[in-house]
């Protein structure tokens, strides 16, 4: 665990109400450095949710944003899942809500509904399928080719899987996340000119993801050096990649992990501006005072933690 940079006797006063708990921390990708470091997990939205199954921990205090911290719950419901800071939500999840899936699927009764992990309790409750940016192309693989979908929120997402399944009969919900819709493709254009043999990483939510795929295919961009993946993708290719730098277009979070277990490669933010406000809400004091006072509970009732259940497990189950 590194400690450098850090308050050591903060971090130690936090390991010891962890131990005490018997707690598990799970942190996402674009978490601030300090909580990437004190994580017993780091990952993306699907590893997180498979190591909230497998965890033998009584209490898990969730270092992302709300939807996550729910779907821990709705995995564990005999387990106590806190969340830091109640105030870590996520412009994605409320792009869309109950009330209005209900109604697109009146518009298109028979539908199978997959929807992005990035999506309240209540929504994936009326869904069929869960999925996140590492696992959705499969999923959609998964139902009958002649089966109309739904695919939501994210309209970035939706377009990318639609592009690779040429899928037809899929139907993509408009919403966007902020942080990602912002890194457009004359963010990407301009650090590739300036870093011509970088290897571009792209996030499939990002602003820029379709329009990627569209200069991959016209020959615009390096078919060789251009990758659309999730950010545990990312990670994982760039420690097996040969090469030296990299332009990573996600959340800047991520270049954290990325710079420590690569310290002698070099990585660039697309656009080093996108921040997400919600990923940083989460700090070692609050972490300290979660454990400490037990607060900030994440719970959804019996009723709606069993509907939802079925598409999450689902995702969990798939890729």
């Amino acid at each position: 665990m590194a400690l450098i940079n850090m308050d050591t006797s903060l971090v130690e006063d936090i390991l010891a109400w962890k131990k005490r708990r018997n707690a598990v921390i799970l942190a996402h990708n674009y978490e601030l450095p300090e909580i990437q470091d004190i994580a017993d997990v780091l990952g993306d939205s699907l590893a997180l949710a498979r190591a909230a199954v497998k965890t033998d921990a009584d209490v898990i205090v969730f270092c992302g944003v709300h939807f996550m911290a729910e779907t821990a719950s709705i995995l564990n419901p005999e387990k106590t899942v806190l969340l830091p800071d109640l105030e870590a939500g996520c412009s994605l999840a409320d792009s869309i809500d109950a009330a209005q899936l209900k109604a697109w699927k009146a518009e298109h009764p028979g539908a199978v509904v997959v929807a992005y992990v990035n999506t309240t309790a209540e929504v994936k409750a009326e869904s069929d399928y869960c999925c996140t940016s590492a696992n959705a192309v499969q999923i959609v693989q998964s139902i009958p080719a002649d089966q109309e979908i739904l695919f939501l929120p994210d309209m970035f997402l939706g377009s990318y899987v639609q592009r690779v399944t040429g899928r037809k009969n899929m139907h993509i919900w408009m919403g966007e996340c902020h942080v990602h819709a912002g890194i457009q493709p004359q963010h990407v254009g301009t650090v590739v000119q300036e870093h011509p043999d970088a290897e571009l990483l792209v996030h499939p939510e990002c602003g820029c993801s379709t329009s990627s795929m569209y200069l991959l295919a016209d020959g615009m961009l390096p078919v060789d050096r251009t990758h659309i993946l999730s950010t545990g993708g990312m990670l994982h290719h760039a420690k097996d990649s040969s090469a030296k730098e990299f332009i990573v277009a996600t959340e800047t979070g991520i270049l954290h992990q990325m710079e420590k277990a690569n310290p002698n490669k070099r990585f660039l933010a697309a656009n080093p501006n996108a921040v997400c406000p919600f990923m940083k809400k989460i700090t070692l004091p609050k972490v300290l005072d979660a454990l400490r006072e037990m607060k900030h509970v994440v719970r959804v009732s019996e009723e709606m933690r069993e509907r939802a259940k079925t598409p999450i497990d689902r995702m969990v189950s798939i890729g």
